[in-house]
This record gives structure tokens, C-alpha cells and sequence, in this order.
């Protein structure tokens, strides 16, 4: 790379030379004399300034970039007219990068480049240039501005800057048809040279695609390119400068160029004949079987639609898509029948509704399948001659009697035998049976119109069950009795009058029009102090075959009535009744006392149920009260930490303890000396006197009261079991036996049963 860079150095400067030397005019050979004209200035004082001549001359005001020479690069030389050579002239140089990129020799006036130079930063700097006396630092000339031209080089590659690109083309298209566009930048100069001429080329996706060299668009190449073969595509493209020559740098990008979808495939049936199969027993709008036709395309492209266009089943089957899998649905339109037809065929054409014009000639696109369906026996019910059967029985007909018979056949293809029988729960109080070989239904019991006149049943014929109802009307005979209607009482006013009817009254059953009676009074005047009730006996014949009758008691009760016949009362009330108390009044009194007795009884009631203890006390037994202390004595029989008369009863201190359950019906005396003072200390003697006064108090009941005292004194086996006592006694004691006294002394069996080792050791 330094040797090339080199070499377009040299060149360069040669170049540069030789437009140099042929732009100077003959007799000044490398160098150019610049000169300013005199012009008069007035001063201030009217005396007229004469300016001298001067004149810059300079070799070059180029400088090649990227220049990695061992010395500074010489840019130019100044010089001036006045210099003659002694020194005594100094240049200076200000601008851009004065100083810094570019220094002078302030006695020749030549300029160089101190550091490496890049184009693509700074195409060139403006300097200015001034020569001043050296002792005085006296302008000797007006400043100068001239400009460094930085030359460019081909050291920046082309670039592509939006790059990796995407694209999309029709499959099928046209060879030529356009794809995109890529375009590459080059930071070299475009007006020097042809470092930044792109020339474009494609390195990956031949014979598919091409790209034009200037333009950098990208074509198809190939005719018929199909998606359902290839969708995608990895095409790369390169950018060269210097025009594509040798020596040139160059740049590439990716392009994934992707097929769309267009409707060039027609659908297609896998196969051309389908078979398929349904039970004789499905209904209506079940599923008998699928089928697909399959267009690789995408999208509406890839739709497909699906419709009967013949077959002798077109009626009896219909067809849907399904609007996930798009598949085509073959359900059942109406019932099917094995032994009328078991066979049926279908032709299904399968369609896409979006066709594209581009491709019609490619067509039709469309495609056909035989589609044949085969109806399987299933195993019917058996038919019922009828929908339904009703029959008629007489009531009170003996058990046995032929009710009707009901018939099923069996149309299966086998015809087999058909057994009957009556359905369980409609038939729950078991009044019907049925042969099950001819259907013959008959009766088990005599049947009763007026408790239930109408029998619902069900049969069943199978081998499979096949049901029919049966209404079995039960016919009506005369065996009933007539009766009267209600049982409701007559009521008659005192004064009603003879020959007038006083009731109307009906007879059931209402087997004739003639069903209802009236009676009439044949005498004046009733009393009901002397008799407010007549019971009339009626005798009821019927019309019916053969005849019935029956003898009912009618009661007639006489009413007490206004002058308007409007009953008042119909009970019997006392002759002489108090002044100002009406009959309601009384009827009032009597619920308030009926109301307190029910009160006083339920009180009772309650009392004997309450459980309560049998010896009523005035105030709360001491006894229940627990008094606790902090005092430890020298065992059980310490007693000088409690007084024991807490423990006797201040209600019982006469000998006498009233009782709740009994009434005593004599005193008990206190027996002398039998009780304890009450500073005694001796508990065992209390309880023993207790003990004794229980057992002998007449008043007692014959069972046991049962006192409790948290108290263990003489003649315990365990012995004292005081601590104080203990621990003054050096004796090895064997407490092994109170593992024998139960779980309340497992704790002290612990403690005590086993040695210490810490003593046994020692």
C-alpha cells in the first residue's frame, strides 16, 4: 500500500511540474513575477504617498494527502521583489494551520507540511503571507492570502450505507422486471479522477437477478421463477471505484429478495374417488366425512371453495367449509335408509374464487372428486303399528281382564322377534300386565273409575327399546251410593214460616240432572230453648242399573234471626245473662282464664324440670371458694396456715340444714360435743363428724351426698411426703413401690425411684 501511495506521490508532482512549466510565458521559466500598480493617496496634510512595487512568486499550491514521506512535505516559496538576497528580509505566514500544519522558512520563504494531510477532513486551507523588515519587524509589503489545495487520493472504499437491503417481486414475473435500487458513496473527491466512479456488480444470486453497472438497480434474470419452488433469495452486490479498473477499492451489501405469491396453481384432490360410510340411525346435520383439495398458494390465492355439482345424493347430503382447516365438511341433509338405499355417490368440485387474469390461460382453476357414501345398517326399535293406543275397561272388572293389545314389528333386515313389556314407573302400583310375546295387556286388580279414571302406561317393544303410551280409560258402572253432597248443618230461623223451603241441598255422584233436593217446613214457630237441633233422615234412590240408595241424617239447626231473616246465633245461650254483658264480652273472659291456667301449667313444668340442688343456703357455701397461700409446712398435718372453720358451714352451725326436695317435720338437734371448736386443728376428727351427722340426719334423702376435701392425713399408705422432713434424713429410702400407686405419682416415681450415678460414682 506505501508503495502504490508513493507512486501516485511522484506522479502527481510530476504532473504538477509539467502544468506549471507550460503556463509560465517564455523568459521567466519557473517563476511568476506578480505586480501591483502605483496609485496616489492624499494625506492628511495634501502630500501625495507613493507606494513601491511588489511581487510573490511561488512554485506550487498543491499538497497530496495521506503523504508518509521521511521529510516535510514542501508546499511552495515566497519571495519578494525587495528581497535581495542578505537576510535582512523575514516572512511571515498566518492562516489555517499556520504554525502547525504549515511552516515557513522565515529567510527563503519556503512553506512545508509538517503532518499528514486528509482531504476527506479539510480540502484546503487559507493562509496569508506577509515579508517584514528583519530588525525593525516593519511591513515592507501589504499581507497576502493564498490557498492550499489538499489533492485527493483513492484511499476511501464505497460504502454502502442503508445496507442490508429487502425486496419483494412477484413470482412469475418478467425477465427485466425491476427489483430495487442499492446505492453506494465514495468520501474520495468526484471531481478528480475516477476514485470515486462506482461501477456496480453482482458477486451471489446469478442466473436469478442482475444489477445495471452505473445505476445500481437490481432486475430479474430468469422467466418463471416459481415461489412454491423457491421463496427466497441471498443476492450480494459490489460497488468498485477508479470505474471497476485494477487498483480500485470496492464495498458490498446483502439483498434477500423475496418471491410474493401469485394464483398460478389450480386446487388439486389428492384423490379422484373417496368412500365413505353412515349409520341408517344418524340425524340430520351429523358429520359424515371430510375432504381437501390442496393449492400451494398463499392467502386468497390459496382459497379454496367447495360445492355439489351431481350425484344422486345431492339431496340427502349437503356439503360446508370449515372455517379453520378450510376443509370440506360432507354432513347428512335428510335421514337415510339402509333397506331402502344403501348407496349413494357425490361429485364434489373444489374452486378458487381469485383468479388472476395474468394466468387464466394456465387454467381452469378448478378440480373434481367421486365421493361414495355407503348407509350401514344400524339396529332399529321396533315399529309401533300406532303412534299411541287407548283402551277402555269397566270398573270392578276381575283381574285378568282383556284390556287391549298393541303390535310392533321389527324392520331391520333380520326381523327378529319383538318382546313387550310395560315400563316400570308408569306402572308403579302394578294394575296392568302384559304378555311379551303378543302384547296382549290385561289387568291385575279391579279398577276404580271414581278414585282414578284414567291409567297412563308405557310399552316397550324391543331388541332395542321402542316405546308407545297407552291410555287405558276406565268405563263407569253404577256402584256407588248416592250421598249428600257436603255434610254442612241446615240452619232455620225460630220464626220461620210454614210451607216455606228452607234448603236446597246436592247429591253425589251426579249420575242423573235430578240431583238435588229441597225441603220445606209444615209447621210454625221454634224455640231453641226448648230444641235448637232436628236431624231429619233422608232416604236417596238413584236412576242407575241396577238402582242404588242410601239413608243420610240431615241436621237442622234453629238460629236466632233479626226482623231481616239474618241469623245472629245459632248457639243455645242461658236464660238470664249479667246486665250490660253481651255475649262476646263472655267469650272474652273465658280466654283470659283459659290463657292464665295454660300459664300457671307451663310454670309447673318448667319447675320440675329445672335442676336444682337439694339444700336451699341463704348465702354461697364457703366451701366453694378457694383460698390459696404461699405458706409450706411440715407436712400434711401442718394445719396452722389455714383456719378450719372456713370449712364448716355457717348455715348448718344449729345442726340443721334446710333441705330444697323434702319439708323436714322434726328439728335435729345438735348432738353435744359432736363438733369440733373452731379452732381445732385436727381436720380428720371434722370429717369423720361430718360423715356421722350425714348418716344420721332424718331428713335426708335415700341417697348419698357426696362432699369432696383435698385432704390426705392419717393412715395414708404413701406416708408424709413433705420435703422439709426429707431433707434432714440421710437414709437410703427404696421408692420403687410408687410405680405401683398409678399415673398421679409417676412424677414422684421419677424423681425418687431411680439413683443419682453421680452418687453411686462417688
Amino acid at each position: 500500500m506505501r508503495e502504490t501511495l508513493g507512486l501516485w506521490v511522484f506522479l502527481i508532482f510530476l504532473g504538477v511540474a509539467l502544468c506549471s512549466h507550460a503556463s509560465m510565458p517564455p523568459g521567466h521559466g519557473h517563476r511568476r513575477r506578480l505586480s501591483l500598480h502605483r496609485h496616489r493617496e492624499r494625506g492628511k496634510e495634501g502630500q501625495v504617498l507613493h507606494r513601491s512595487k511588489r511581487g510573490w512568486v511561488w512554485n506550487q499550491f498543491f499538497v497530496i494527502e495521506e503523504y508518509t514521506g521521511p521529510d516535510p512535505v514542501l508546499v511552495g516559496r515566497l519571495h519578494s521583489d525587495v528581497d535581495s538576497g542578505d537576510g535582512t528580509i523575514k516572512y511571515i505566514l498566518s492562516g489555517d494551520g499556520a504554525g502547525t500544519i504549515f511552516v515557513i522558512d522565515d529567510k527563503t520563504g519556503n512553506i512545508h507540511a509538517t503532518k499528514t494531510l486528509d482531504r476527506e477532513e479539510q480540502a484546503q486551507y487559507t493562509l496569508t503571507a506577509q515579508a517584514v523588515a528583519r530588525d525593525t519587524n516593519k511591513p515592507l509589503e501589504p499581507p497576502s492570502e493564498f490557498i492550499v489545495k489538499v489533492q485527493d487520493i483513492n484511499d476511501n472504499p464505497p460504502e454502502f450505507l442503508h445496507g442490508p437491503y429487502y425486496a419483494s417481486v412477484p413470482e412469475m414475473s418478467n425477465v427485466g422486471t425491476s427489483v430495487m435500487q442499492v446505492t453506494a458513496t465514495d468520501a474520495d473527491d468526484p471531481t478528480y479522477g475516477n476514485s470515486a466512479r462506482l461501477v456496480y456488480s453482482i458477486l451471489q444470486g446469478q442466473p436469478y437477478f442482475s444489477v445495471e453497472p452505473q445505476t445500481g438497480i437490481i432486475r430479474t434474470a430468469l422467466p418463471n421463477m416459481d415461489r412454491e419452488a423457491r421463496q427466497e433469495y441471498d443476492v450480494v452486490i459490489q460497488a468498485k471505484d477508479m470505474g471497476g479498473h485494477m487498483g480500485g477499492l470496492s464495498g458490498t451489501t446483502e439483498v434477500k429478495i423475496t418471491l410474493t405469491d401469485v394464483n398460478d396453481n389450480p386446487p388439486k384432490f389428492p384423490q379422484s374417488v373417496y368412500s365413505m360410510s353412515v349409520l341408517e340411525d344418524k340425524v340430520p346435520g351429523e358429520e359424515v366425512g371430510r375432504l381437501k383439495a390442496k393449492d400451494p398458494d398463499l392467502g386468497e390465492n390459496g382459497l379454496v371453495t367447495y360445492r355439489l355439482i351431481d350425484g344422486d345424493g345431492m339431496n340427502v347430503f349437503e356439503i360446508v367449509t370449515d372455517s379453520v382447516t378450510r376443509d370440506c365438511v360432507i354432513k347428512l341433509k335428510k335421514p337415510v335408509d339402509f333397506e331402502t338405499k344403501p348407496f349413494y355417490t357425490l361429485k364434489v368440485e373444489a374452486a378458487n374464487p381469485h383468479v388472476d387474469s395474468r394466468f387464466i390461460a394456465w387454467g381452469p382453476y378448478k378440480d373434481t372428486a367421486m365421493v361414495k357414501v355407503t348407509v350401514l345398517d344400524a339396529d332399529e326399535p321396533p315399529f309401533f303399528s300406532s303412534a299411541s293406543y287407548t283402551f277402555e275397561v269397566e270398573e270392578n272388572a276381575p283381574d285378568g281382564t282383556v284390556v287391549g293389545q298393541v303390535h310392533a314389528k321389527d324392520t331391520d333386515t333380520a326381523n327378529n322377534p319383538v318382546r313387550y313389556q310395560i315400563t316400570p314407573y308408569t306402572n308403579l302400583d302394578q294394575l296392568f300386565t302384559i304378555n311379551p310375546e303378543d302384547g296382549v295387556i290385561k289387568t291385575t286388580r279391579p279398577l276404580d273409575r271414581e278414585t282414578q279414571p284414567w291409567h297412563n302406561i308405557s310399552v316397550s317393544a324391543s331388541e332395542i327399546d321402542a316405546k308407545v303410551r297407552v291410555n287405558i280409560k276406565v268405563k263407569d258402572v253404577n256402584d256407588n251410593t248416592p250421598e249428600f253432597a257436603t255434610q254442612n248443618d241446615v240452619l232455620m230461623c225460630e220464626n220461620f214460616p210454614a210451607g216455606k223451603r228452607s234448603k236446597s241441598f246436592a247429591l253425589v255422584p251426579f249420575t242423573f240432572a235430578d240431583s238435588t233436593a229441597s225441603i220445606y217446613v209444615i209447621r210454625k214457630g221454634f224455640s231453641r230453648m226448648t230444641q235448637d237441633i232436628y236431624f231429619l233422615p233422608i232416604e236417596i234412590n238413584d236412576n242407575g242399573i241396577p238402582p242404588m240408595s242410601s239413608t243420610n241424617t240431615l241436621t237442622i239447626r234453629v238460629c236466632s234471626c233479626d226482623s231481616k231473616d239474618t241469623i245472629l246465633s245459632c248457639n243455645v245461650e242461658p236464660y238470664v245473662l249479667p246486665a250490660g254483658l253481651s255475649t262476646g264480652a263472655l267469650i272474652a273472659i273465658l280466654a283470659c282464664i283459659v290463657i292464665l291456667l295454660a300459664i300457671v301449667v307451663l310454670f309447673v313444668a318448667l319447675r320440675r324440670q329445672k335442676k336444682e340442688p337439694l339444700i336451699v343456703f341463704e348465702e354461697e357455701d364457703i366451701r366453694e371458694n378457694i383460698i390459696t397461700y404461699d405458706d409450706e409446712g411440715g407436712g400434711e398435718e401442718d394445719t396452722e396456715a389455714f383456719d378450719i372453720a372456713t370449712l364448716q358451714n355457717p348455715d348448718g352451725a344449729n345442726g340443721y340444714l334446710p333441705r330444697k326436695d323434702i319439708k323436714p317435720e322434726l328439728q335435729y338437734a345438735v348432738r353435744p360435743g359432736s363438733r369440733p371448736a373452731a379452732n381445732s386443728v385436727d381436720v380428720d376428727d371434722f370429717i369423720k363428724t361430718r360423715i356421722s351427722d350425714a348418716d344420721n340426719d332424718p331428713t335426708a334423702p335415700p341417697y348419698d351426698s357426696i362432699q369432696i376435701y383435698g385432704y390426705e392425713g392419717r393412715g395414708s399408705v404413701a406416708g408424709s411426703l413433705s420435703s422439709l422432713e426429707s431433707v434432714t434424713t440421710d437414709s437410703d429410702l427404696d421408692y420403687d413401690y410408687l410405680q405401683s400407686w398409678g399415673p398421679r405419682f409417676k412424677k414422684l416415681a421419677d424423681l425418687y425411684g431411680t439413683k443419682d450415678p453421680v452418687d453411686d460414682n462417688s
